[in-house]
């Protein structure tokens, strides 16, 4: 084995110095081809005609609305695909139904088709002149199309299988155990929600929220098609950097793609310092009893002392 490695010869993974340095190289620069370079470039041309110009295509009325407009999708959108997402994934993982199969592929539709179509298909059920449910709305005065509200439904529809397919993994993994042996003890199926199941699954429903925030922070397609892209009204930035780009403003869009960019930024760091935090927390609890089980804050032990 220690020939092996000397000699540069051994499987590619674990293997020689040869074959771990070269796999090292391929992934460093295929992730470097691929991502490090595009996004560095950005950074340079948003500021190629000077950091006035640049700053003063992101501060105009328009920019400013575009990005409270994003934000607001964000926060409108992303608690609710939270919980619809958690709430799929139980009743996929943890029920027996019939159906059940079907309703896990549906999860993925917004994976396996253009988001374009998904905009026409909310065109087609909420469009106010001919849609399914939309002619009965716009009579109710509530337009869907072509408002901040459709622009929510569409983000949700998109957001929803990150949440759910992080979460069923981890659900997988812990099993129910913990569960039945807290129904068994008394506790009500909220206690067991809070206290057992959604402290184990914390970490997969936090992944799952930073790639449908990150999905819903750059969303082009389905929202292009049910906003109707006003400007001032209903353009989110991934939209105003589309209107940049067709007008020959390039430094600004590019300017516009970098404020996108920080704050996908933002959201990991947001992430890495919840993580760390909560392993810190754990960290004295782990050290004192390195065997023992870990329980979570909320869980008290309300046994009496064994005389």
């Amino acid at each position: 084995m220690a020939a092996s490695g000397e000699t540069g010869t051994g499987n590619l993974v674990e293997g020689g110095r040869i074959a771990r340095y070269g796999l090292r190289t391929f992934a460093l620069g295929y992730l470097a081809l691929l991502l490090l370079i595009p996004v560095g470039l950005i950074f340079f041309k948003a500021f190629e005609d000077g950091f006035a110009h640049a700053i003063e295509s992101v501060t105009t009325p328009e920019a400013q609305h575009a990005l409270w407009l994003t934000m607001v999708m964000v926060v409108a959108s992303i608690p609710i695909t939270t919980v619809f997402g958690i709430a799929c994934a139980l009743v996929i993982v943890r029920q027996r139904f019939r159906g059940r199969g079907l309703l896990n592929a549906a999860i993925d539709m917004p994976f396996a088709i253009s988001p374009v179509v998904v905009g026409l298909a909310l065109v087609l059920l909420y469009g106010s002149r001919d849609g399914w449910f939309g002619q009965d709305l716009a009579a109710a005065g509530i337009e869907v199309i072509f408002t901040p509200l459709g622009m929510a439904i569409a983000t949700m529809f998109v957001a929803l299988p990150f949440v759910v397919r992080e979460v069923i993994p981890v659900l997988q993994e812990i099993g129910d155990d913990q569960e039945q042996a807290a129904s068994t003890l008394g506790a009500s199926g909220w206690q067991t929600f809070w206290r057992i199941t959604l402290p184990s699954i914390r970490w997969g429903v936090t992944y799952g929220v930073v790639l449908a925030t990150a999905r819903a922070l750059g969303e082009f397609g389905a929202v292009a098609v049910v906003s109707g892209r006003i400007s001032g009204s209903t353009e989110t930035m991934p939209l105003y950097v589309r209107k940049l780009f067709d007008t020959f403003n390039v430094s600004g869009a590019y300017m516009a793609a970098v404020v996108l960019a920080l704050l996908a930024l933002g959201v990991l760091l947001a992430m890495n310092f919840i993580q760390r935090r909560d392993r810190a927390i754990l960290a004295p609890a782990v050290v004192a009893d390195p065997g023992g089980v870990v329980p979570h804050p909320d869980v008290t032990d309300d046994k009496e002392t064994p005389r």
